[in-house]
């Protein structure tokens, strides 16, 4: 009986919370959905028809691959195909195009490229195959760096002398500096605040920067969204955790210092962004046999995309998917121009299948 009436409180709660979205008369608030996941969720769910004009929802720079630089693809294709390493990737990279080509392009022409599910797929892989050498592509934010750390660590322990690591790896705070004038609140993504805690948040808000973190399930992001405009309304900085049952002021330590222990913070390009200062991971000299880059001594790499792609825009909300000339048209997800279209958790990807176009 509990939980029916727990079930039954949650749903009025819920209901409570759209009728604040819908009903909405303050100010004009633009909200960054920093998570794409988020992104892809409020689509599919429906929030945004709820939404009033004076609610604007834009997307930030929260989805990994798409804010992975052309370079890095470049990169990528390099060790592939001149240096002959067999790559292992995330399924949505293998698509992402790079200045001539894409490793999807590369494997038809005889390059190896293999998909995994994690580091550590691409680690026994290489344990396997002790006469290929292997590199992982490591893209990523704070929640999937520990388990690339957990896979260097392994292949030091078993002395793998075929496994690499080819960095992209990124830190949010970077990004919430260098968007925080493109937002009047951040969305935040939960699953990043699960490893490194709150305390980001609660200093941005000192300064002024508004924001919520949120789940991701229908009742969590109706109710964050809610608490989000309310707070807003009331013309006061602030940071409100909505998503307590995962989301805790001091993260995961134990997650934080395996990272610290293993890389360092170094400047990194985010794709439509540029160059953010130390918001970048790469492993620390003690792990540097793992570094690709150092490995094989990789040159300086200066990818150029596509010039009719507004992906770069997308990231930094200064206009939607649909405002972009290629969109739907030259640019679908069976052909992506850039890599918003490409990865389950783009915006482009989002507009496309959920009615955005």
């Amino acid at each position: 009986m509990s939980s029916q009436n727990a079930d039954i409180n949650k749903r009025s709660a819920t209901q409570s919370a759209l009728e604040i979205l819908k009903n909405y008369k303050g100010p004009s608030v633009r909200i960054m959905e920093v998570c794409g996941t988020h992104t892809h969720e409020i689509f599919r769910l429906g929030i945004r028809k709820v939404l009033p004009p004076s609610i604007r929802l834009i997307s930030g720079p929260g989805c990994p691959v798409c804010v992975t630089p052309v370079s890095f693809i470049d990169e990528a294709l390099l060790l592939a195909l001149e240096h002959g390493c067999t790559i292992c990737t995330f399924g949505d990279l293998v698509r992402v195009p790079g200045t001539t080509s894409s490793l999807q392009k590369a494997r038809g022409a005889g390059a190896k490229v293999q998909v995994v599910y994690s580091p550590q797929d691409a680690a026994e892989y290489a344990k396997a195959h002790p006469e290929e050498q292997v590199v992982f592509l490591s893209v990523g934010f704070e929640t999937t760096t520990p388990s690339v750390c957990i896979a260097v660590k392994t292949a030091a322990e078993e002395k793998l002398p075929n496994f690499s690591v080819l960095t992209a790896n990124k830190t949010m705070p970077g990004a919430y500096e260098a968007m925080k004038d493109s937002t009047d609140l951040f969305l935040y993504p939960g699953h990043v605040h699960a490893i490194i805690g709150t305390s980001i948040c609660e200093e941005l808000a000192v300064r002024g920067v508004s924001g919520i973190c949120a789940g991701f399930t229908a009742s969590e992001l109706v109710t964050a969204l809610a608490v989000g405009v309310t707070k807003f309304e009331r013309g006061e900085s602030f940071f409100v955790n909505c998503y307590p049952r995962v989301v805790r002021p001091e993260g995961q330590p134990a997650a934080v210092r395996l990272v610290d222990s293993m890389m360092e913070p170094c400047d990194s390009e985010w794709r439509g962004i540029g160059e953010i200062p130390k918001s970048g991971m790469k492993l620390r000299d003690a792990y540097a046999a793992y570094d690709a880059r150092i490995k094989f001594r990789i040159p300086k790499v200066e990818g150029r995309s596509n010039p009719a792609c507004r992906c770069g825009d997308v990231l930094q909300g200064k206009c939607l998917p649909s405002d972009c000339k290629v969109f739907g048209k030259v640019c679908t997800p069976e052909h992506p121009v850039g890599a918003c279209m490409v990865s389950g958790e783009g915006a482009c990807s989002a507009f496309y299948l959920y009615g955005g176009k």
